[in-house]
């Protein structure tokens, strides 16, 4: 496939040229482990007052693993699922919904973006208006996920 070695750089340029109705922000410092974990508090408080379980991925501003708690009676694949998610947020630099959106409307090239996940459950994380990393949350269906990333995300606010 030709866009398999795509660089970051190359792939952001392309998604700079369609919008997707999130203003891109830039880089702060990646989130601290401290910050992480009081965001995934966040996100699992929201999941326990909807009564999902949920697999909670944090991400720093590479899209590397800082933080997954994997939540009791979860599917097995909800790990890679979260991280995929949380990862594609950070370095997308938008929700993982915004690309599905974008998918949907017929933007097909979205499939060549090597390890995009375009599911419903993922958001840049933001402190002080930059982004520090993401969070992905695996378990419930997409709505769930996505309210119980918005809530994780929104904890450092």
């Amino acid at each position: 496939m030709l866009f398999k070695f795509m660089t970051q750089a190359a792939m952001a340029a392309i998604l700079a040229a369609v919008s997707f109705g999130a203003a891109a922000q830039a880089y702060g410092p990646s989130i601290s482990l401290d910050n992480a974990k009081k965001v995934a508090a966040a996100a699992v408080a929201a999941a326990r007052k909807i009564n999902v379980p949920e697999t909670i991925a944090i991400t720093d501003t590479a899209g590397l693993l800082v933080y997954l708690e994997k939540g009791d009676g979860t599917h097995n694949l909800s790990g890679p699922v979260a991280i995929g998610k949380a990862r594609s947020a950070a370095l997308f630099k938008r929700p993982t919904n915004a690309l599905n959106d974008a998918l949907k409307a017929g933007n097909m090239y979205l499939l060549t973006l090597e390890g995009a996940v375009m599911v419903p459950g993922g958001f840049p994380i933001v402190m002080d208006g930059k982004i520090v990393g993401g969070i992905g949350i695996s378990g419930g269906s997409g709505d769930q996920d996505t309210v119980v990333a918005q809530a994780g995300a929104e904890a450092l606010k």
